[in-house]
């Protein structure tokens, strides 16, 4: 069932019927069928499209931010930056992209020319996540929808108004004939959808367990999937290092959203050296992140999505301090109505706790200790995760150093990813497979036709 629920009291506010199976089947066949029209478009005729699209998020900021507040718990100033930065990535596409899609001509040993061309492969569906609603949307719709490539979305079933209200924006932009179709289905039917003949890839973005399922039955099926799956990201801080904008980096990178990011801090790993200098502050620094209404503009951390997303959080801080990790600030729920959890800091985790391997997706910051930089690295790199990163150091050349080293798919230094619309996002081990966003984000799911004349 699709339902928005406020996760401030837990009160079912809507809820909405998933599709029949004949109503999923008849949205594939429609965005198939929309593929042959909306693929002969002129390329500046979907780019003036998918710029509206952007357009229409900016007109509508108050609109769509506020549903997400209201759906997943999300605090109102950090709602209304999420849907500029998903207008950003509609009207980086619909400006740049057509430059993007030029065919590139070969240097080839023999006679003749040689041409690649970068083509639309057909339907796609996304599968998408609560925790950034509008802007993991754009990661994976801007592009596909400018490259030639048509669109089922099946959002996270916690936010059915929001994505009433995306779909609603495409259609107003020009995407209004199967282009673009949200649609409420269950999992059967996404196994179903993948195996079908009329699907030509999907999109995951969510947990590791949800891409195995997802990433089987395109294999099953021999369709490509990009899979962007959870992280235990590392900030490392090394001696030299800046420790103010550390601190700062360390908790913002670790609470915002309440910790609900793939992306997010949550390892800090902190030479011994600079451990005295760092480690107070940022409890000083954390212990400001207080809860609160998330539609109040001056609350920093809303509830979690979820009372299961809240417990999933307590039992693995509470698995840790039963084993021995010591609690330094917050790791108790709170009294109350709503799925709040507070900015909690933990110290001696070890890998007999599920905390040291297992991604937390709340706002709980796990802080070693370590005695080199070498032992860093080590740390940083024994996860299963290896999404994003961070390296604080006063040399430049030692940070670069580090950074190379690190087994993730992209790395600040003496700053935190964050994600633009001309930058590359994606990870490698059980982070996922492919990229989104700039140039590479039309390449995943296009035919790149090679052309060869004499």
């Amino acid at each position: 069932m699709y339902r928005t629920v406020d996760p401030t009291s837990g009160e079912v506010i809507r809820e909405f019927a998933d599709l029949s199976d004949e109503e999923a089947t008849h949205a594939l066949e429609r965005a198939d069928a929309a593929y042959r029209s909306w693929s002969a478009l002129p390329i500046g005729e979907r780019a003036a499209i998918v710029g509206q699209i952007g357009a229409l998020h900016r007109e509508r900021t108050e609109e769509l931010a506020e549903l997400m507040t209201l759906e997943m718990g999300k605090p109102i100033t950090q709602s209304r930056a999420e849907v500029q930065l998903a207008a950003s990535i509609y009207e980086y596409y619909g400006q740049k992209g057509p430059a993007l899609l030029a065919d590139e001509t070969l240097d080839i040993a023999g006679a003749g020319v040689a041409i690649v061309r970068t083509e639309p492969i057909g339907a796609l569906l996304g599968v998408m996540p609560w925790n950034f609603p509008l802007y993991q949307v754009a990661r994976f719709v801007a592009p596909n929808l400018l490259l030639g490539n048509t669109i089922l979305l099946k959002h996270a079933s916690n936010c059915p108004q929001l994505s009433l209200a995306v779909e609603q924006i495409a259609s107003d932009a020009g995407a209004s004939n199967g282009e673009y179709a949200n649609v409420f289905v269950t999992h059967g039917q996404i196994e179903g959808i993948i195996a079908s003949p009329l699907l030509q890839g999907v999109s995951l973005t969510g947990s590791e367990s949800a891409g195995r399922r997802i990433g089987g039955l395109a294999g099953q099926n021999l369709k490509k999937c990009v899979l962007e799956l959870g992280g235990s990201d590392p900030l490392i801080i090394l001696p030299g290092a800046d420790i103010p904008l550390a601190v700062t980096a360390a908790a913002t990178g670790r609470f915002w959203n309440a910790g609900q990011a793939c992306t997010s801090m949550k390892r800090t790993i902190v030479s011994e050296e600079v451990w005295d200098d760092f480690f107070p502050r940022f409890l000083e620094e954390a212990s400001t992140w207080h809860t609160g209404d998330p539609k109040d503009p001056d609350t920093k951390m809303g509830p979690l999505s979820s009372p299961g997303s809240r417990r999933d959080v307590a039992e693995l801080v509470d698995d840790a301090v039963a084993k021995g990790a010591k609690v330094h600030l917050g790791g108790t729920i709170p009294e109350g109505d709503g799925a709040y959890y507070p900015a909690t800091v933990l110290s001696g985790v070890t890998p007999d706790m599920r905390l040291y391997h297992e991604e937390i997706f709340g706002p709980v910051a796990v802080v070693y200790k370590v005695a080199s930089t070498d032992a860093a690295v080590d740390l940083a790199n024994d996860s299963p995760f290896g999404l994003g990163s961070a390296v604080f150091a006063g040399s430049g050349i030692e940070a670069d150093e580090v950074a190379g080293r690190l087994e993730v798919g992209m790395v600040g230094v003496n700053m935190l990813i964050r994600s633009a619309p001309d930058l590359p996002f994606g990870g490698v081990k059980n982070s996922g497979i492919g990229r989104e966003l700039g140039r590479f984000g039309l390449d995943e799911f296009a035919n790149k036709k090679l052309v060869r004349r004499a």
